[in-house]
């Protein structure tokens, strides 16, 4: 396993694991049982690699779906919940080469989330508009520095609009990509990390009230704080 999401997936108040297997070209589902063990439910087919999973409510169910980029075959699938923790096979959806890293936000203000994805090898983010009930509009894609490798959908100016926050692995730096307020996003602002930056989160690290950007610098083996002006 090399992705791990919690969530309460069958509406017993517990939370329940789900993984992403990268060479099994499956996700699995552990749910809770009453002496918090998590026996292993059932394993559902996705695409090739997947290497990022998340789950949140994309059809307004109240259930989680499990949604997985899957790096070698391009592709995001997702498998909405039958209501009980078990879920419906994949619906694909193509993005572009290398996608690692998926992030679920509601973009563009209609209580529906969308589905961003960093998609490593063509050096961009793939934004898919939620159609209001789980499916997905096909891909637009935004410019990145290089091979980004993780991404963060958070407000960062105080809009009221969740903006895209990208680790650009081979540039050494962020991309800040602002939403337009429609679930457009304008043109990438970069800001220098250490080297080789691979993971990102956007969190208050100061008490200012605005968010700020941390990465993990892999070979650099360093922490890189960008506090919010």
């Amino acid at each position: 396993p090399i992705s791990v999401a919690l969530a309460d997936v069958n509406s017993d108040e517990k939370i329940d694991i789900v993984v992403a297997g990268k060479y099994s070209r499956s996700v699995d589902v552990f749910l809770n049982a009453d002496n918090d063990m998590f026996p292993f439910e059932a394993s559902y087919l996705v695409g090739d690699s997947p290497i990022s999973v998340a789950l949140v409510d994309v059809n307004n169910d109240h259930t989680p779906d499990i949604i997985v980029a899957n790096q070698e075959s391009h592709s995001v699938s997702v498998l909405l919940n039958v209501g009980d923790g078990t879920f419906r096979s994949e619906t694909s959806y193509s993005v572009d080469n290398g996608p690692v890293s998926v992030a679920v936000v509601d973009v563009n203000n209609d209580n529906k989330p969308d589905i961003v994805v960093a998609n490593q090898q063509s050096h961009n983010v793939g934004v898919l508009l939620n159609d209001r009930d789980g499916t997905f509009f096909p891909q637009t894609t935004y410019q990145t520095g290089s091979m980004p490798s993780s991404v963060a959908v958070i407000d960062v100016n105080g809009d009221n609009n969740p903006d895209i926050i990208v680790a650009n692995w081979k540039s050494t730096s962020v991309s800040v990509l602002l939403n337009a307020g429609d679930g457009m996003f304008l043109s990438q602002t970069t800001y220098s990390t250490g080297n080789d930056p691979f993971a990102v989160e956007v969190v208050d690290v100061n008490g200012d009230n605005k968010p700020d950007i941390v990465t993990a610098n892999w070979f650099s083996s360093s922490v890189s704080v960008l506090l919010h002006c």
